[in-house]
């Protein structure tokens, strides 16, 4: 069954976010991208260690300051370490 990702699937951003089709999260359960805090992030970077878009979803993530989830193989707290290393 194919579930979505919130932001996944907008019409306005089409062209741009053509990758997500080949997402593999899409294609699992969402919950297990959004770990309540303190939950365990490992299945989650399990499905993006396998997805031929991950490198997509990262820079996706990081341009639009995604502040929630596993985006790219990352957590949130990983993403901001990655923008600080980059400033």
């Amino acid at each position: 069954m194919w579930q979505t990702l919130p932001g996944f699937g907008d019409t306005a951003d089409d062209g741009q976010l053509a990758w997500q089709a080949d997402a593999l999260c899409a294609q699992t359960d969402p919950e297990a991208f959004f770990p309540e805090k303190g939950g365990s992030t490992r299945d989650a970077k399990k499905v993006c260690g396998a997805c031929p878009v991950k490198q997509q979803c990262l820079e996706y993530a990081l341009s639009n300051d995604e502040r929630f989830g596993i985006w790219g193989g990352m957590s949130e707290r990983e993403r901001r370490r990655l923008r600080k290393k980059s400033s």
